[in-house]
């Protein structure tokens, strides 16, 4: 027997190579999943140490710069003490001897200090706008103002560029040694009652009466940016005084911008979005603030410092994610930006200072030091190869080139093969079972010659018992299938069949019901008075009667014969379903093809109703018909209503052991969507079925009615599948009522399977 070339070991070059190639793959697999779990290990540590240094640089920035601003609510603390008890003294002293030492009505109208001799360098500057009338109460304010300022003032200057003291009338009092002259050049006209540092301490912009912090400004004398501390001072209820200090915000600017973490940037952001600083929306002078939520709407090239509209957008939503940070939260993960966020909120003028570090910053350092692990892999690839090649060559490639040559002497039938058996490696073991395999092959193929002598016979007569196996079995189908159409007929017949006797007695009852014998007793007294009929009729008080008897009577007859003729009907409807259900059986028996027809299922669904109607009167069953208008469907009509009528039957049944006003039976039709399957609904609150029946309810011959047989819902469901559709079940439990869904598509077509539940 000649060994099949499949078998042949391959070539000396092919089987190194491949080897090789496969190896390396392996190795090379290893080398790039250990470079990403190397890359992913990397990031992550880069990514942890990355967020922490954030969180701490946040925290740490934000303690130093929020400095200013708590030293400047300090400061107010000490100012305030200190004006009211001056006010206080001020109200118990004649004002005019000392104001008009100090101030002077000028002929603008506004009153200001003595020009001659004023120095605001040195001493606080006031200014009095012409319109606001000088009363004691101002006069004595303006005193005690001027005394606090020109004891704080000086040595406040170190830090903070002004100190003011504000009339609620629109009085200033302040020290500002920059804007010495500033109290001297002012319009006499110009008002200070819209100044924002005013109206937010009002009372009603202020009911709590503590310090707020103003937006930030560009004052147009020094042209640099800043912010006023405003801390409202009330006496006995009213609003005496705000006092002031201007905050300069360059160098917290050039700091927030200039002084950032390797690759990251920061930016200073007031709650309602208001820009203190960013690295690119630059502050304009003259330009205003800039403001989050209503630059983002703008075109652009608006302004030279808006940005383009992705900028913007960016932007608004790295102040979104800010917004909406959990309370304590300080390090958030934007993904949709591929960034990091940082953020801490400074105290005093509420705004946050933020840190934004780009996500390819971490990931571009943990790439280079998988390179290295990377680069490290390949030289180890290149060498383990090299020395794979060289132990290839030298332990398996020669030996397996003495297999080959011994596969091929087998393969030409010489079973006289020599190998090296004496190695103890696994070759070794390969070598002596190479040898163990040729002598069986030989003495395996003479006993196959052997064997083949009387193969074709043994064969022929296998045949013929297959042949004489195979016509046995395909008459014993055809008897069940014969037997499974007969108790389909049977059952459904049974169900019609219970429909027409009940019609035939009603019809006898109706046709007892009829009192004959009444008619026959008037017909006689008529015959008896034949001679005076009409003195008979108007005088005798039977013959008065006899006319409108025989008028109602008339009445009664057509009345009955009516209610008999649509009893007969109905005979002869179930008659005819009978026969179309024998058709219909036989045309199962001798040929599967199926006969369409365009339905109404809405009058297929009164039908099958109609059908069982006696029964489910006699039974004191309530139907409810909740029948869509839908277009007519292609199927098969009659198999339709044999599952419908199988369906309400069952459901009648299942209604026995519920009571007689609460017996209820709903009838569906619907389409969910147009062109879809159409559901045929059949729903009874009546026994239910319990959850583990609910799987072998369609099975052939189960029932869970002693007087059932099993066979009703197993053939529905078989018709069901063959129309193209399905029967499908649904029932919450025992005593809960089952649900019985007839699904059929639009346009039928036959097809075969098995019922589900």
């Amino acid at each position: 027997m000649a060994i099949p070339r499949g078998l042949v070991l391959p070539e000396r070059t092919s089987l190194a190579r491949s080897t090789l190639i496969r190896m390396g793959v392996r190795i090379a697999v290893i080398i790039a999943l250990s470079t990403l779990f190397s890359y992913l290990h990397i990031f992550n540590s880069f990514r942890k140490e990355a967020l922490l240094q954030m969180e701490q640089s946040v925290r740490e920035r934000s303690q130093r710069e929020q400095a200013i601003f708590l030293l400047a609510e300090d400061n107010h603390t000490v100012l305030k003490k200190a004006l009211e008890e001056r006010i206080r003294f001020w109200n118990t002293q004649d004002p005019a001897p000392r104001f008009d030492s100090l101030f002077v009505r000028l002929p603008d109208g506004s009153t200001r200090n003595i020009p001659q001799g004023f120095d605001g360098t040195k001493v606080p500057g006031v200014i009095v706008p012409r319109d606001v009338p000088l009363t004691d109460s101002v006069r004595r304010r303006i005193l005690a103002a001027y005394e606090v300022v020109s004891q704080y003032g000086p040595a406040f200057e170190v830090r903070f560029t002004n100190t003011g003291v504000l009339l609620p009338e629109g009085v200033l009092v302040g020290y500002w040694p920059e804007g010495a002259t500033w109290f001297q050049d002012v319009e006499a006209s110009f008002s200070f009652l819209p100044m924002e540092y005013l109206t937010r301490s009002l009372p009603e912009n202020n009911p709590r009466r503590e310090p707020v912090w103003t937006g930030i400004f560009e004052d147009t004398t020094s042209k640099t940016w800043m912010v006023t501390l405003a801390t409202p001072l009330d006496i006995d209820g009213q609003h005496a005084a705000t006092l002031t200090h201007d905050v300069l915000l360059d160098e917290l600017m050039l700091r927030t911008i200039g002084d950032h973490l390797p690759g990251a940037y920061n930016f200073l952001v007031r709650d309602d979005g208001q820009l203190i600083a960013h690295p690119t929306v630059k502050m304009e002078s003259g330009m205003g603030p800039y403001t989050i939520p209503a630059a983002l709407g703008l075109p652009e090239g608006t302004a030279a410092n808006e940005g383009t509209p992705e900028q913007r957008a960016h932007l608004s939503g790295v102040f979104e994610r800010v917004k909406s940070r959990q309370p304590g939260q300080r390090v958030l993960e934007v993904p949709e930006f591929g960034e990091y966020i940082a953020m801490e909120r400074l105290k005093g003028p509420g705004w946050t200072f933020v840190t934004v570090l780009p996500e390819h910053i971490v990931a571009s350092a943990a790439i280079e030091a998988s390179r290295y692990v990377l680069v490290f892999g390949l030289v180890s690839l290149l060498l383990e190869l090299g020395i794979m090649s060289w132990v290839l060559r030298l332990q398996i490639t020669r030996p397996l080139l003495t297999f080959t040559q011994a596969s091929h002497k087998l393969e030409q039938g010489d079973f006289d093969v020599t190998l090296d058996i004496w190695r103890e490696d696994e070759l070794g073991q390969l070598a002596r079972a190479f040898h163990q395999m040729a002598g069986e092959i030989q003495r395996r193929e003479e006993a196959l010659r052997q064997a083949n002598e009387g193969l074709e016979q043994r064969v022929e007569e296998r045949t013929q018992e297959l042949k004489e196996a195979h016509r046995k079995l395909v008459e014993t189908a055809l008897q069940v299938g014969r037997a499974e159409i007969a108790t389909n007929v049977l059952h459904n017949v049974g169900n019609v069949l219970s429909s027409v006797l009940i019609s035939v007695m009603l019809a006898k009852e109706r046709l007892t019901g009829l009192k004959l014998e009444n008619v026959e007793r008037v017909a006689s007294l008529l015959e008896e008075h034949q001679a005076d009929l009409s003195a008979f009729i108007r005088g005798d008080r039977r013959g008065q009667t006899a006319l409108p008897f025989l008028n109602q009577l008339g009445k009664n007859l057509q009345s009955e014969r009516k209610e008999i003729q649509l009893l007969l009907n109905d005979v002869t409807r179930h008659t005819e379903h009978i026969g179309a259900i024998v058709n219909l059986q036989q045309r199962y028996a001798r040929t599967s093809h199926h006969l369409n027809e365009q339905v109404d299922l809405r009058a297929l669904v009164d039908d099958a109703l109609r059908i069982n109607q006696a029964a489910l009167g006699r039974h004191r069953v309530k139907v409810e018909r909740i029948l869509s208008d839908i277009p007519s469907v292609l199927t098969e009509k009659h198999k339709v209503l044999l599952i419908l009528v199988n369906l309400i039957s069952n459901a009648k049944y299942a209604l026995d052991a519920v009571p007689e006003e609460e017996r209820r039976l709903i009838v569906r039709i619907e389409q969910q969507v147009p062109g879809g399957q159409v559901h045929i609904e059949v729903k009874d609150n009546g026994v239910g079925i319990a959850p583990e029946l609910l799987t072998r309810i369609f099975q052939h011959g189960f029932t869970t009615r002693q007087e059932g047989h099993g066979f009703g819902l197993h053939s529905s469901a078989l018709a069901a599948q063959e129309l193209g559709g399905s029967l499908r079940v649904h029932s919450n439990g025992p005593g809960q009522g089952a649900s019985f869904i007839l699904e059929l598509p639009a346009n039928a077509e036959p097809q075969g399977g098995q019922p589900h539940a």
